[in-house]
């Protein structure tokens, strides 16, 4: 009896179904062979109106999205497909690496940014963990977060580290808890405080360094050098996922 035959290229299981939004060609070409080679699926645009067409389509675990780009740029594609798809995982893909650029491309709605040219190993880790964000299901509110020795518990408003119980006050518990359950993304300023505080508190960046500062101090084992909670310089913090956490 002969073989079976071997599954085409497209019945393979895949790590994930992506839009490479970006003008250059050759950008879309580099990115287009290395994703698919890491087994994501792939698709392009040239432009943030042709993405947004697609998104309305189609549905995609993450965007790669150029954010300086001729007519809508990537800010205002971002903004629009946020709209359409409030799970979809969008990153930022752009060749300056101002802190300008990134808060404006978090700001707009992107779960993170990548510089051109990028590390391949990180930009893999970035798009697994907006995945993860998108792929989340609608019951996580309730799950239990793990990550590292760090354990969060909705339902009983619990946090333990190492089995033990923390004691945090409520706002310290809504800000891990923002933190955690976007776990390996950088998160600006204006958003943790708006999301925990509300809008009103956009400016307050003083006050959420304050909270920082405590829930390091409850949470690592030095908190002069964070392992979980850590800067994004001048953008924003980040809980660290379990593959960014040091070996």
């Amino acid at each position: 009896m002969s073989a079976p035959p071997q599954p085409a290229t497209s019945e393979r299981v895949s790590r994930g179904k992506l839009l490479i939004v970006d003008d250059e060609p050759s950008i879309r070409w580099a990115l287009h062979q290395t994703l698919q080679a890491m087994g994501f699926q792939i698709s392009e645009a040239t432009s943030g109106e042709q993405a947004i067409a697609l998104v309305r389509t189609v549905r995609y675990d993450a965007v790669l999205l150029d954010i300086h780009m001729p007519g809508m740029n990537g800010v205002q594609a971002c903004q629009e497909i946020r709209k359409l798809m409030p799970m979809l995982g969008i990153l930022m893909l752009t060749v300056k690496d101002t802190e300008e650029d990134k808060i404006e491309a978090l700001d707009a709605g992107a779960d993170d940014y990548v510089t051109k040219p990028f590390n391949v190993r990180e930009l893999a880790a970035r798009i697994r963990a907006a995945i993860r964000r998108s792929q989340a299901p609608q019951t996580a509110a309730a799950a239990v977060i793990r990550i590292g020795d760090i354990e969060l518990d909705p339902p009983r408003r619990l946090v333990r580290k190492a089995g033990e119980a923390i004691h945090l006050t409520p706002k310290e518990y809504d800000l891990l808890y923002y933190l955690m359950a976007h776990a390996g993304l950088s998160l600006t300023h204006a958003r943790l405080l708006s999301a925990v505080w509300g809008p009103e508190y956009r400016g307050e960046v003083e006050y959420l360094r304050t909270f920082m500062r405590q829930l390091r101090k409850k949470l690592c084992d030095d908190a002069a050098h964070p392992i979980y909670l850590v800067t994004d310089s001048h953008v924003g913090y980040r809980f660290n996922s379990d593959d960014q956490l040091p070996a």
